[in-house]
């Protein structure tokens, strides 16, 4: 059975309706981006313009970090539900009873969870930017856009989402509780954000060559995770409770 792109539709908007029906989604997906933008605005205007430049970077810096904890923290706790919260539910047995392959399952699991992560991380950005043009002082504004801040934020957040995501989805299919899944789930999706947190915070002196570096080894990760990921499941297991 050749690998089809309709089935993937069909379990992404399956995905999809069960989100909207799902407090504890709805939950995240909006308690995540007002946690996480709300104190780097403050930070932002109210930022000392009259320190030293090193000191308005960092200051800068630290703001739009937390914005990146957005596209690592948001799927990894929804993606730690993705398998063992249907499973709990026993909602996961039907799926698996058709003729679905596990990569159309996983891809559509992650699909279901990157498209309104990056459209919400986005947005937040946009209106990070929006309030720094109105309320923060002109020098802020004009050092947001002399660094590689922008270009950080544009080509991280992807990639760490997509970091998230499969590490999460690994870590529901191989779970037997929720509540760990989620732990595990968030621990192993901040390892990345760690390196980009010293890149922004001038422990690393950053560069434009370092960060498509970066970028290059973190979108080779999420485009061999999936088959991995594949690998790990088990069919058989997640239905029966027996390995294959």
């Amino acid at each position: 059975m050749s690998f089809s792109w309709a089935r993937v539709g069909a379990i992404l908007r399956k995905e999809l309706r069960d989100y909207r029906r799902n407090r504890f989604v709805v939950g995240t997906m909006a308690a995540v981006p007002l946690l996480f933008i709300t104190l780097p605005m403050i930070q932002l205007i109210d930022a000392n313009v009259t320190g030293s430049t090193a000191h308005l970077s960092l200051r800068i810096g630290l703001s739009l970090l937390y914005m990146l904890v957005i596209p690592v923290t948001m799927p990894s706790v929804v993606c730690a539900y993705s398998v063992v919260g249907e499973r709990e539910q026993g909602t996961l047995e039907p799926v698996l009873s058709t003729p679905v392959r596990r990569e159309e399952f996983l891809i559509a699991k992650a699909l279901a969870a990157f498209v309104p992560t990056l459209v919400i991380a986005y947005v937040v950005f946009g209106i990070f930017l929006a309030v720094a043009a109105l309320f923060a002082h002109r020098l802020i504004v004009s050092a947001i856009y002399a660094g590689p801040h922008v270009l950080v934020q544009l080509l991280f957040t992807p990639l760490l989402a997509g970091w998230a995501i499969w590490v999460g989805i690994a870590v529901s299919t191989r779970s037997t509780d929720v509540r760990v899944a989620q732990q595990l789930s968030v621990l192993g999706s901040f390892p990345p954000l760690v390196i980009v947190a010293l890149m922004s915070l001038n422990v690393i002196s950053e560069s434009t060559a370092l960060a498509v570096g970066f970028a290059a080894a973190l979108l080779a990760f999420d485009l061999l995770a999936w088959r991995v990921v594949a690998r790990m499941f088990d069919r058989e297991r997640l239905v029966t409770g027996r390995r294959a």
